[in-house]
C-alpha cells in the first residue's frame, strides 16, 4: 500500500472517530473534572468534530488539503501537550489524561509524517 492511500484511509478513519468518537472520548477523561466542565466540552466538541468533517473531505484529495492536514495534526499534538501538562495538576485524572494525550499525540504524528509533500512547482505568492 502506496503512502497516499494510507494516509486517505488514515483521513477517513481519523475524521469518522472526531465526528463520531469524539464525544465518549470526551466525556469518559472530563468525567472527574469539576471546574467548567460544562463551559468546555461543548467547545471541544465543536472543535473536533468540525476538524473530523475537514479530515473526511481531505481524503478526497490529500495533496490539495496539506494545510487542513497539518492543522489537524499540530491541533492533535498541541492537545496532547495541554493534556499530558494537565495529567500532573490532576493526580485523581492523570492516567485518562495520559491516555488521552498519548492518542491525540500519535494521531498527531502519524498526520505529519504521512502528510503529502509540497509540489515542486508550487510556491507562495506575495502581494507586491
Amino acid at each position: 500500500m502506496n503512502r497516499n492511500k494510507t494516509l486517505r484511509i488514515l483521513l477517513v478513519l481519523f475524521g469518522l472517530i472526531f465526528v463520531a468518537a469524539v464525544y465518549p472520548l470526551i466525556t469518559s477523561v472530563r468525567s472527574g473534572w469539576q471546574a467548567n466542565r460544562e463551559d468546555a466540552e461543548p467547545m471541544g466538541l465543536s472543535l473536533y468534530v468540525t476538524m473530523g468533517i475537514f479530515l473526511l473531505v481531505a481524503a478526497r484529495n490529500p495533496s490539495a488539503n496539506r494545510g487542513v492536514i497539518a492543522f489537524a495534526a499540530w491541533l492533535n499534538i498541541a492537545h496532547a501537550a495541554v493534556m499530558a501538562v494537565m495529567a500532573v495538576h490532576l493526580p485523581n485524572e492523570r492516567e485518562g489524561l495520559l491516555i488521552a494525550a498519548a492518542v491525540f499525540g500519535v494521531i498527531g504524528a502519524v498526520l505529519i509524517l504521512l502528510a503529502p509533500a509540497k509540489q515542486l512547482g508550487e510556491r507562495v505568492v506575495r502581494n507586491p
